[in-house]
């Protein structure tokens, strides 16, 4: 394996490093308690990546079993258990924990532990999950046409 080629042509560095302090508020809350912290979306990563911090309320949450065909999705547990399908078990994850899922792994995760967690949420290439996210708030209003059209969409597929 090499190094991919360039992407930045020019003779010296330049000044572009982002911070994102840890007490920023999140950019989106969830019913639950829980939010979104968009850390770098696929549209400040030019399309590399995207990274997501995910908390979770106490009350049980999360997608069921599902797969991406043109993204992959790792998952590293900060704060509390959560419970990770890999295609063919649950797994409870604690702080530290790392899953990786290639591009079509089915996998799913959920909250139940009845306290609060948090994960990181890594997507490759840097699809654009913000519209996902935000749009799942809205789910129980659409016809079920809309809500097929709305996953295939953001390239989720339902096992």
């Amino acid at each position: 394996m090499t190094y991919p080629p360039p992407r930045h042509l020019g003779a010296t560095g330049e000044t572009s490093a982002t911070c994102r302090r840890a007490d920023t508020a999140p950019d989106l809350r969830h019913a639950d308690g829980g939010g979104a912290h968009y850390l770098a979306t696929g549209a400040t990563t030019n399309g590399q990546f995207g990274l997501y911090r995910w908390d979770m309320g106490p009350a049980p949450s999360g997608p069921g079993p599902h797969f991406h065909r043109s993204i992959s999705e790792s998952f590293y547990v900060l704060r509390g258990t959560i419970r990770i399908y890999d295609g063919q078990s649950w797994i409870d994850t604690g702080p530290g924990d790392f899953v990786h899922v290639p591009e079509g792994g089915v996998h799913a995760f959920r909250n139940e532990s009845g306290r609060p967690a948090s994960m990181l949420l890594h997507f490759a290439p840097g699809a654009p999950r913000e519209g996902y996210f935000e749009g799942l708030r809205d789910l129980a209003a659409l016809s079920e046409e809309e809500r097929t059209a709305f996953f295939l969409r953001h390239d989720t597929y339902w096992c």
